[in-house]
Order: C-alpha cells, then sequence, then structure tokens
C-alpha cells in the first residue's frame, strides 16, 4: 500500500491524496527516513534518479525506479554498484515487459513456435513531442523513447546487442534543433545470435500511439497489433473502416503498469531474482547511447565501444 509521498508540487498534493497518500514531505531526504517505509518508488525527474537511489539504499529500502538511472553512462555505473553494495531489492521501469500481448510474444519465442529469429521489427510512434520544457531535459528521442524498444529487443530475443547504426532527422517538430535532439529515426541493431532488428520511432504520429511488434523466424511470424479505441469495425462501399489508435501510453499500457507494480511487490516479498535489473538497465541505455553517436558520426557502432569504455 502507498502511504507516504514528496512533495515537488504543492498542488498535486489533492490528486495523490486520492490515491490512498496520508503522509507528505517536503523533501526525498524526509521521505526514506520514515521507519514505516519498505519500499520507495521513485518516480522523479530523471536527473534526480542517481540521487535518490543513493539514499534509498543508504537507508536499506527496496526500490523501484523508472527508467533510465541517469542521462550520464558513467553515473549510471555508478548507480549499479552503490545497489550491488547495498543489497537491497531494487527493479527498474521497463513496463512493456509486462504487457500481456508482448508476453504472449515473449512466450511464443521461448517455447519455440517462431522457431529461430531472422528478423525482428519494431513500429513505436507517439502521437506528437512531449512540451518543450521537458525535451530540454529528456536527455533525447534515444533515452527518452527509442530505449523502451531497445529494451524490448533485447527481452524478446534473449540477447545481447553486438552492432547498432541508426538514421535520424527532425521532420516535425523545428524547435528539437536547438536540443541537438530529433523526432524521427530508424535504427538496425545486429544481435551476437545473429537476430536483426529494426526499430523506427517518430514523435509526429498524427492517427494516434503506434505500437507494432513482429518477429519472422524458421518457422514463421508471430506479431502484435496495436490495440483501439473500441472493438467494432465496419466496410461499405468507401472501404473498410475500424476505430482509432488509443490516444497514448498511458491508455495503452495500464495493464502493464498494474502487472509491473505486481511483479515489484511479488519480488520484495518472495525474493528471487529482479524482474528487470540495474544491470538490464545500463545494458539497454548503452544501445541508445551508440544510436546517438551512430547518428553524429554516421557510422555503424559496436556496442562494446560503449560498455568498455
Amino acid at each position: 500500500m502507498v502511504i507516504a509521498a514528496a512533495r515537488v508540487h504543492p498542488e498535486k498534493k489533492q490528486w495523490v491524496a486520492r490515491c490512498g497518500v496520508s503522509r507528505f514531505y517536503n523533501d526525498f531526504t524526509s521521505l526514506v527516513q520514515d521507519p514505516d517505509l519498505d519500499a520507495i518508488i521513485i518516480a522523479s525527474p530523471t536527473g534526480f534518479h542517481a540521487t535518490h537511489i543513493e539514499q534509498a539504499a543508504k537507508a536499506g529500502k527496496a526500490i523501484f525506479c523508472e527508467k533510465p538511472l541517469d542521462l550520464s553512462f558513467s553515473v549510471v555505473k555508478k548507480v549499479v554498484q552503490i545497489i550491488k553494495k547495498a543489497n537491497i531489492p531494487f527493479m527498474l521501469g521497463f513496463n512493456r515487459r509486462f504487457d500481456p500481448t508482448y508476453c504472449r510474444l515473449k512466450d511464443a519465442l521461448q517455447t519455440g513456435k517462431v522457431g529461430t529469429p531472422h528478423l525482428l521489427r519494431i513500429t513505436s510512434r507517439d502521437p506528437g513531442p512531449p512540451p518543450v520544457e521537458y525535451l530540454k531535459t529528456s536527455g533525447g528521442l534515444f533515452l527518452d523513447m527509442a530505449i523502451h524498444d531497445f529494451d524490448m529487443a533485447r527481452y524478446l530475443l534473449d540477447d545481447e546487442v553486438e552492432t547498432v547504426y541508426t538514421e535520424a532527422a527532425v521532420l516535425g517538430e523545428p524547435r528539437l534543433k536547438a536540443f541537438h535532439d530529433v523526432d524521427t529515426a530508424i535504427t538496425t541493431l545486429r544481435f551476437k545470435k545473429g537476430t536483426l532488428v529494426t526499430i523506427d520511432n517518430s514523435r509526429n504520429s498524427a492517427y494516434g500511439y503506434d505500437q507494432r511488434i513482429e518477429v519472422f523466424g524458421e518457422k514463421g511470424v508471430w506479431g502484435a497489433t496495436n490495440p483501439t479505441a473500441t472493438f467494432e469495425y465496419h466496410s461499405d462501399t468507401q472501404g473498410f473502416h475500424s476505430p482509432t489508435l488509443l490516444p497514448f501510453f498511458m491508455e495503452r499500457y495500464e495493464a502493464s503498469y498494474r502487472l509491473e507494480m505486481g511483479a515489484f511487490l511479488k519480488y520484495i516479498s518472495e525474493g528471487g531474482p529482479s524482474p528487470v535489473s540495474a544491470e538490464e538497465g545500463l545494458q539497454s541505455m548503452a544501445i541508445s547511447i551508440a544510436a546517438q553517436r551512430s547518428v553524429e558520426e554516421n557510422r555503424v557502432v559496436c556496442l562494446s565501444e560503449i560498455i568498455n569504455n
């Protein structure tokens, strides 16, 4: 049960109270010192994650933290070591791993229904860019958005990336250029076992939140398409018509967020390996950094360049 929250914006207090929160703190330090708290959910802006993790770890709390751990790869390496040294339960928030549709796709791969995977294709398109003030500190498309897709590829294939090549552009929001960011990208990943992965990202999807995955293997194809706002459809002389897509990630991944938190609660109560470890976050972040470097230097980047640097 969530019983306490550290306030950043006082105007949010009433909303949080409706979630059952009864204790409010003006800063995170005071929150982690509460002896009645067994676990901490870190959903602060990314720039606070490393500091908040360190404070919670020192207090001996179990931690759930939203991705990414930080925008600096060297800082994330230090955070991983802090978590190891503290020997506390820790789970990183990659909610899409818990989406029921993607879990069935994962099961199809694990049980050999697809055979050896040859190609994996992920489409991930947002209905519009976030506010400019958010974009300034988000880490850019690769660390803020595409990192979900990089993690999903690793999760589905149960393998690690060998090389990364990305082409990217600003095609919808010209103000992104001032932050050296992009809104459109195509990334090709080569995994160590040989599977080739293509990921297309856009922040400019006029028709809604578009999330699709398809795996092609020696036995056939297994895919996951978009859920829609309603389930009816119709056809007439003008063509075949279906409902619109869901508006954004909160609606599309509502079930995955609930299941993700359920996995965290089970983990801290029953023990065992973390559902999503800090080390896995490090690997997915390395792909994001490699994609950014590939764009900047117009070349294929070996992931070892990032990991071993």
